[in-house]
């Protein structure tokens, strides 16, 4: 009995060690994967810049949701904040947008909420003024009990700004409304932030000497394609770019990677700079052939998930053989979200250890099943092609592929230091019927 409890409180330990959470800065089970990404690496490409710049920089960040970007986020945070950066980090689908409906100006409400929460000892009265004016408008959309008469402490705008980000999120009758009465007023809250962050400068802590806002997981909101053909992820991070850069501190967004596939992408190089993209670890070459620095580093991943709680060999005591663990890191097609989930499926169907080849094969069975459903029948000529051709095309369809991660981005340095990007369809979706036979007609004609 003592065994099999140690090994049900053994199992249940590492199954939770699998929960898809990002890292935070400094985390044992962080492994470091700029040389499997095609020379990747947050702190060089976004923090330099921040550092360096003698002008206020605002650039965008982008990869597949899941594949560690906010992980790469908070490691970012941490070295700024180390050379004298204060940095205001919010996950905006937290608590401030809904993904599957965002306009600009509910980023902007985010940002103004977050600044205020942040930055406490500044002077907040040009906010204040501008949220008294606009409480005569919302405080019947926000039932608030605010006496308008009266100061507006930072504590009480706040909270008022928590209030209309709150039910833009999760109040759909009441999105639009708000927008409606705060859109107009944006310029006017952009001035008075900027005033507030004038101030906020002169009293920053402990020696910091530069402000930066990192807005995450804006990379998740949903295309939405207007009438005219135009996207809401247009409206936002073009048609809005004078606005969204127009906060007098450095600022990072992460923006959808669809957005940077498509026929604005000289026009956000323009606008922002040349935005930065965080690809899958490669687990092949282009031309199929095995990879063993990305496999490598996928197994790494793992073991520092496990190792706390046990020195187990992975290989043959934690799973049944070497080939059984590297099927699964090669099936995740190195997509972090998929390496993770994977191995907690596995895991989650085993009693016994190790880790068999048939617990594997059910969690691969599990994904790639929610993978077929993904597709769309218009889509499989398409994959079929991009898996023969390595490439993608500058369409909406490719597009969406790329947004639901059924199509994957790698990159490679080789040692002349050229580097080369390529596409392919996921690993899972290969051995799925519908794929097979779009293979075989796009080999027939």
């Amino acid at each position: 009995m003592a065994v099999d409890f140690d090994i049900e409180e053994l199992l249940d330990n590492i199954y939770n060690a699998f929960t898809p959470m990002p890292l935070p800065a400094g985390d044992s089970k962080y492994v470091e994967c700029r040389e499997v990404r095609g020379d990747v690496e947050i702190l060089q490409d976004l923090g330099k810049s921040i550092r360096r710049s003698r002008e206020l920089t605002c650039q965008l960040y982008s990869g597949y949701r899941g594949t560690g970007k906010t992980t790469e986020l908070l490691r970012l945070k941490d070295d700024l904040e180390k050379k004298n950066c204060f940095v205001v980090y919010f996950a905006a689908d937290v608590e401030d947008i809904s993904t599957q409906d965002v306009q600009y100006a509910d980023i902007l409400l985010a940002c103004t909420r977050h600044l205020l929460a942040h930055l406490k000892q500044a002077n907040s009265k040009p906010i204040a003024d501008w949220l008294s004016d606009r409480l005569q408008d919302l405080k019947d959309l926000l039932l608030t009990d605010i006496k308008l008469d009266k100061p507006l402490t930072i504590e009480l705008q706040i909270q008022q700004f928590a209030k209309l980000t709150t039910a833009i999120r999760t109040e759909p009758t009441q999105r639009q409304k708000i927008r409606e009465k705060v859109e107009p007023h944006t310029e006017t809250l952009i001035k008075a932030l900027n005033e507030f962050i004038a101030d906020a400068q002169q009293k920053l802590p402990n020696g910091k000497t530069q402000l930066v806002i990192i807005a995450d997981n804006l990379d998740r909101i949903v295309p939405i394609f207007r009438d005219n053909g135009r996207s809401n992820h247009e409206e936002i991070f073009l048609d809005r770019h004078e606005q969204l850069k127009a906060l007098n501190c450095h600022i990072v967004y992460t923006v959808p990677i669809s957005m940077i596939y498509s026929r604005w992408a000289t026009d956000l190089k323009d606008n922002y700079g040349i935005p930065k993209v965080l690809p899958s670890v490669m687990v092949l070459y282009r031309d199929g052939s095995r990879y063993e620095a990305g496999i490598t580093k996928l197994k790494e991943t793992i073991k520092r998930r496990i190792e706390p709680y046990t020195d187990l060999d992975l290989e043959t005591q934690i799973f049944e053989s070497k080939e059984v663990l590297e099927q699964l890191c090669r099936m995740s097609g190195g997509y972090m979200r998929d390496l993770i989930q994977l191995a907690q499926e596995a895991i989650n169907r085993t009693d016994q250890l190790p880790i068999s080849a048939k617990a594997v094969q059910r969690a691969i069975a599990e994904v790639r099943e929610v993978y077929q459903r993904a597709v769309e029948e218009n889509q499989w000529q398409t994959l079929a092609q991009v898996h023969k051709t390595k490439e993608i095309g500058n369409d909406n369809l490719h597009r969406s592929l790329l947004f639901s991660r059924c199509l994957l981005e790698y990159r490679y340095l080789n040692q002349k230091g050229e580097k080369y990007t390529w596409y392919d369809v996921h690993p899972l979706i290969w051995e799925l019927p519908k794929f097979q036979d779009a293979l075989k007609q796009s080999d027939d004609t």
